[in-house]
């Protein structure tokens, strides 16, 4: 290995570091939506080959899509980082960090998980009926919290 690519390394390594230690809670939800996103692209695109729907302008739309759910983690990361520095800059300290971002990630963790069970539905891979019942229980109970947390607002 040339000195290049261990300057490279060493500079990936600390730059990711250094972004886990500053996100902090918030890096373990990152890296799963990544992860099941591209989990849900694959098995979407095979999905849609299997069914003789593939398409390019659907596959674009669907990364532009999942970049987008990296823009909504980053606002939650944001109104959280608006609210904590408020608070802080009045003496006021609520012990965490991070929690719209959060929830906003697992919240979008849960409906990539459905897309990836429904998905391997339309692949033919056989599944325990349970998995898919647990998965959508998640969303649904995300979804009455959050409603019921929207209908106190109004």
């Amino acid at each position: 290995m040339d000195i290049k690519q261990k300057t490279l390394k060493g500079a990936l390594s600390a730059f990711l570091a250094v972004a886990v230690n500053y996100v902090g809670i918030i890096a373990v939800p990152i890296i799963m939506l990544c992860v099941v996103m591209l989990l849900d692209y694959i098995t979407g695109m095979v999905a849609a080959w299997r069914s003789r729907e593939l398409s390019s302008k659907k596959g674009s739309f669907g990364i532009i899509k999942k970049l987008c759910y990296l823009i909504a983690v980053c606002v939650g990361i944001i109104v959280d980082w608006v609210i904590y520095s408020g608070l802080d800059s009045m003496g006021v300290s609520l012990g965490i960090r991070v929690l719209f971002g959060v929830i906003i990630a697992i919240w979008l963790i849960i409906n990539e998980l459905l897309s990836i069970v429904e998905n391997l539905r339309k692949i033919g891979v056989p599944l325990p009926a349970f998995l898919e019942k647990i998965v959508r229980r998640l969303k649904n109970t995300t979804e009455v919290i959050v409603t019921k947390e929207d209908k106190k607002d109004e």
